[in-house]
């Protein structure tokens, strides 16, 4: 575990912990890829309290939420989300997809994203699963260098629609 970093499940509540860490890093990762418009819609419907709320509150074992906090005031600062495949993404039976991780670039580095990484890798076995797979921004390096490093490989491809702009994704996986 990192040095002042604590991983926990999330529970009840945690929801608008989970909707706010993850709107401000996607405004954090694509701010110079994407239009401000496009991606304040993103966020408001994509990282809204009760996307996270449905989530946490999920009776399918494939969906599961870790929120990294920052020991010395619990403030959140990262997290992870597994679910069932979700479109756009296109799996196969026994999937599970890891829909979300994202750490604030302050803490790239510690370890954080790697703990969460196996959080998500770790309960995916638990439960079961054959293969775990996400998707990125083509274009994102070190996510893409983070997730191999993981173990995940290309698979394919989507589409990836935020506002008016459609992006070229890759779909990765790594076998369980």
């Amino acid at each position: 575990m990192p040095i002042g970093i604590n991983i926990r499940p999330a529970v009840s509540g945690d929801e608008y912990a989970l909707g706010a860490v993850g709107a401000a890093t996607f405004l954090e990762s694509y701010t110079e890829t994407i239009p401000g418009a496009d991606l304040i819609s993103h966020c408001e419907a994509q990282h809204a309290p009760e996307i996270y709320k449905n989530y946490i509150a999920s009776n399918d074992p494939n969906y599961a939420c870790w929120l990294a906090e920052y020991s010395g005031t619990k403030a959140p600062i990262g997290y992870a989300v597994t679910t069932s495949v979700e479109a756009p993404t296109v799996g196969q039976p026994g999937d599970i997809e890891l829909k979300r991780i994202y750490v604030f670039s302050k803490y790239h580095g510690t370890g954080t994203g790697r703990e969460l990484m196996t959080h998500a890798l770790v309960h995916a076995r638990e439960i079961g699963a054959k293969r775990m797979l996400l998707g990125t921004y083509d274009q994102n390096h070190r996510a893409v260098a983070f997730y191999e490093r993981a173990g995940f490989q290309k698979v394919g491809e989507r589409k990836f629609t935020v506002g008016g702009q459609v992006f070229d994704d890759i779909v990765m996986a790594v076998t369980l």
